[in-house]
């Protein structure tokens, strides 16, 4: 029988790695406290109940969603910046970048009567197959509600990501994402899941917070939703988290538009925030040694 596997919130990285590669999800059960959950859904009520339904069915028409998490809620933060999570979503993507980014952050509500989403992948944000050999996403939703199966749990296909893209799941393949408020479920860009029906007369509230590439192009875009003036208030961790580094050497570098001679002409994105690494230019040390690395070893195999 498929079935959804809990750990505790004490689970060690490799056990949260092993079941994530074996299933492509994974809850942690109870990683917030009930004082801590109300916190979060008393700072966030005001602007969910503020937020329209989607127009598509995709993302749900009777499904709200609600952005520019970090700049406006600060309780929010320490979920997307959870210490254990983040190491997790590292090691996961470590084979593919160099640094993470903070992809997307949003609240879901699903409210009484919305019909199941249609099951889908989250990396085909990206069209096409150019990552077809990439895992490009590390996903959390944390429960601010309970999520069970009446109220809309997520549907989610364990063991299917290596499927290819047109394999329809059947119904005994399908589990549901029960947890309790305060837990969170990780799960990657290419498992199949889907948004289950809310059934209930509540809504069902989770807090998504996806981590990417660096590289690659954010499904939210940070910079518009945590503009510099606010983003300086923040932990430096969190300023790279939304991009306001180097994605890796050269990608993100800009130029100030100053007067002649007034500015640098080449600087990382720390430098909008009054940081400056390295002086001027466009990536530290450490990302050029790793572009010396590959020259290097492109060197070596082909003998230039």
């Amino acid at each position: 029988m498929v079935q959804l596997m809990t750990l505790a919130a004490t689970a060690s990285q490799k056990e949260i790695l092993s079941v994530l590669k074996r299933d492509g999800a994974v809850i942690l059960a109870d990683m917030l406290s009930p004082d801590e959950v109300d916190q979060v859904l008393s700072e966030t009520l005001p602007y969910i109940e503020a937020s329209r339904n989607g127009m598509d069915e995709l993302n749900g028409f009777l499904t709200s969603r609600t952005g520019a998490v970090v700049a406006r809620m600060p309780s929010c933060t320490e979920l997307i910046a959870n210490q254990s999570v983040l190491a997790a979503a590292r090691t996961f993507l470590a084979p593919y970048c160099s640094r993470i980014q903070l992809h997307v952050s949003q609240l879901i509500r699903i409210r009484p009567g919305e019909t199941k989403q249609p099951i889908h992948r989250d990396r085909w944000a990206w069209p096409g197959d150019h990552l077809k050999h990439v895992e490009p996403l590390f996903n959390t939703l944390w429960a601010i509600t309970d999520f069970t199966t009446e109220n809309g749990a997520t549907q989610v296909l364990p063991g299917s990501s290596d499927w290819p893209d047109d394999r329809v799941g059947e119904e005994g393949e399908i589990v549901r994402a029960e947890m309790t408020r305060g837990s969170v479920m990780l799960y990657t860009g290419t498992v199949f899941h889907g948004a289950g029906a809310n059934e209930s007369n509540a809504d069902r509230i989770g807090l998504r917070a996806t981590y990417s590439l660096a590289w690659l192009r954010q499904e939210e875009n940070q910079f518009l939703s945590c503009p510099p003036e606010v983003a300086k208030t923040l932990s430096t961790e969190l300023q790279e988290l939304l991009g306001y580094t180097l994605g890796s050497y050269a990608l993100g570098y800009y130029t100030p538009p100053l007067p002649a001679g007034e500015g640098p002409e080449a600087v990382g994105p720390e430098y909008a925030l009054g940081r400056i690494e390295d002086g001027e230019g466009i990536g530290s040390t450490e990302l050029l040694a790793e572009v010396g690395k590959k020259n290097k070893a492109f060197a070596d195999a082909t003998g230039t």
